[in-house]
């Protein structure tokens, strides 16, 4: 089988390591010929294939392919992604991310390529936007949905909002969880000691830790908002961000002013493959962002068997099971988040209690192998379809 994904750029993420994963595994456990089709990884988020990572991929980088809506480099990468998958001709091509994913659609349907699909790791279009923005994203959407077989979700919250917005049926969408290389996080509390030693965390402090980039809608200073609550009640707290971004010293700032200098510590950007160390340092996840997909981050803690605190969005309540595997918060109730970390840090025996559940729950339901397992079953579906005349 010939497989060409496409995504806009292989930044450190959860999109990119779900492509990156999937990629290798059609070419190690299937023998497939597999290319990945992307534009440069420029961000402060590192670039995911210069960490080694690519094990003999054949990837083609294609310098107008780029993020920011531009007409005229659109253009321009549109007639790149075509004439690639021209010259590599795919039975299947499956996109990635907004730009990847309208452009590479496009391309693949103008060649009449016999399977596509598009993964959605979440939509471009959320209550943030102003509506004239919101209701681009939708057209475009769907128009692009109208140019491929099947929808990925890697969430069914994805699928539901797909739906309400109009953007496709139900039937054409399938849910398929984001994979990972979950045995590092069943080994993650061997790390536990040597990170803290070098981080200069105590034995006896209780670790709060986030997931993500420093950057907008990700919820950074609606966690710092609760740490002045937090610490009032535990003096052995510490909270532990993971991750760089713009918002860097906006963020420093807004801790200084809280006079919690010395309650928070900043990694910068850690490198995937270092997650599992730094999860086993931790004792909660805390995820504040307002839009996700399903964040990596998640199924991560919790397969880390740490329990996990989370704003009830997108796919976090399919992982995040309220008063189990953690507890769910409204996105923005700062009052209740703050008591259920202060809960939480003051419960040993309830923090090993949910974080033992969500890795008997999970670490099985993430493995990569498992999601390329379950992709490779759907893009036969559509090629047999596809053979049969079942457009």
């Amino acid at each position: 089988m010939r497989v060409a994904h496409v995504i806009t750029r292989m930044i450190v993420g959860g999109a990119q390591e779900n492509t990156l994963f999937n990629c290798l595994d059609l070419q190690r456990i299937y023998g497939d010929d597999v290319i990945l089709i992307t534009g440069p990884s420029l961000g402060p988020e590192g670039d995911l294939l210069q960490q080694g990572r690519a094990e003999g991929l054949k990837v083609i980088v294609l310098p107008d392919l780029v993020r920011a809506i531009d007409p005229v480099r659109d253009w321009k990468a549109l007639r790149a992604i075509r004439q690639t998958l021209r010259d590599f001709q795919p039975d299947v091509v499956h996109t990635h991310s907004a730009k990847g994913g309208i452009l590479g659609r496009q391309a693949a349907h103008d060649l009449g390529v016999p399977a596509i699909l598009h993964t959605v790791h979440g939509a471009p279009f959320h209550p943030y936007q102003s509506p004239p923005v919101r209701w681009f994203y939708k057209a475009c959407e769907k128009r692009a949905a109208g140019q491929c077989h099947r929808l990925i979700s890697v969430a069914d919250a994805m699928t539901r909002l797909l739906t309400d917005a109009g953007v496709v049926a139900a039937p054409k969408c399938t849910t398929v969880y984001s994979g990972m290389n979950v045995d590092p996080f069943l080994w993650a509390d061997t790390h536990r000691l040597a990170v803290r030693q070098r981080l200069g965390i105590g034995d006896d402090e209780v670790v709060v830790g986030k997931i993500a980039r420093l950057f907008h809608l990700k919820g950074h200073a609606d966690l710092i908002q609760a740490a002045t609550t937090v610490v009032k009640a535990h003096a052995n707290v510490k909270f532990l961000l993971i991750g760089d971004g713009i918002l860097r010293d906006e963020l420093t700032d807004q801790i200084r002013q809280a006079g919690l200098e010395d309650r928070f510590c900043f990694t910068g950007l850690v490198p995937p493959e270092d997650i599992p160390e730094y999860l086993g340092a931790m004792d909660l996840l805390v995820h504040t962002s307002y839009r996700e997909g399903l964040a990596r981050a998640l199924p991560q803690a919790l397969i880390a068997g740490k329990p996990v605190i989370s704003y009830a969005i997108d796919g976090a309540p399919e992982v995040v099971i309220d008063g189990e595997t953690g507890f769910l918060v409204s996105a923005g109730d700062i009052d209740r988040l703050a008591d259920r970390i202060v809960e939480l840090v003051g419960d040993k025996k309830m923090r090993a209690d949910l974080g033992g559940q969500g890795r008997a729950r999970f670490t099985d339901a993430f493995r990569h192998e498992t999601m390329t397992s379950r992709l490779r079953e759907i893009y036969q579906q559509i090629l047999a379809d596809s053979a049969g005349g079942d457009r």
